[in-house]
């Protein structure tokens, strides 16, 4: 059965960006275990369950599986995770994932393995596309050097936070993903005229935001060679 892990903030994750991939993969019969930073269950970001926001019906979905799914609830600490024992690696976004997961040494670890080889897949989605900016390769370079990728634009941060980075629930954000990605030799486009965004390049495929949630699922089916009755 094939296998993936999901590397989930418990700072703030975006439900979408993780229920979607986390239902459709499921679907698919891929065996998920999640894992967050300190083993602790990740945490919801409550903007992502807004019905205002994101409609009655996701918010429903997002908070059930948030509360039930047996997975969500008991996630394994990332030191413990070893991206060879997994087809592809997830890692879900959410601005909570810049105090933890872009910044945790273990979780640069796991993307760098998973893209490493021929076998595993990695995919980024949102915010956490951030964690390129701060992950090398074996050789010391920039994973994401020369590498196309999308992800949170600036053109969207600008419509969240106020003139002084902060974000509503008053946290200051503490880059911009858009900057820092592309500092570190991205090849960047966020395809803003597009409904979503999703980028393969080799074994790393990258997410938009929420909207391209689903998409992004689908693709990483079809790179894993996963086929589906959709």
């Amino acid at each position: 059965m094939p296998s993936a892990l999901f590397v989930v903030s418990e700072h703030g994750y975006w439900g979408e960006e993780c229920i979607e991939p986390l239902t459709t993969l499921t679907e698919a019969g891929l065996d998920i275990t999640v894992a967050t930073p300190t083993g602790e269950p990740p945490v919801l970001d409550e903007r992502s369950v807004d019905p205002d926001e994101v409609g009655e019906d996701l918010s429903e979905h997002v908070r059930k599986v948030h509360e039930t799914d047996e997975r969500l609830n008991n996630p394994i600490p990332l030191a413990q995770a070893d991206a060879d024992d997994y087809d592809t690696v997830v890692f879900p976004g959410g601005h909570g994932a810049e105090w933890d997961i872009t910044q945790d040494t273990h979780a640069r670890e796991l993307l760098r393995e998973s893209v490493a080889g021929d076998d595993g897949k990695a995919l980024v989605v949102c915010h956490t596309v951030g964690i390129l900016a701060f992950t090398r390769d074996s050789d010391g370079e920039f994973l994401v050097d020369g590498r196309s990728v999308t992800g949170f634009p600036n053109a969207w941060e600008e419509g969240i936070v106020d003139e002084n980075d902060l974000l509503p629930d008053g946290r200051k954000l503490p880059y911009w993903v858009e900057d820092e990605v592309k500092a570190a030799g991205a090849d960047w486009d966020a395809e803003l005229d597009a409904d979503t965004s999703v980028t393969v390049d080799g074994d790393l495929i990258t997410a938009r935001g929420p909207p391209s949630s689903s998409e992004a699922a689908r693709t990483l089916l079809d790179e894993l060679g996963i086929e589906t009755s959709a």
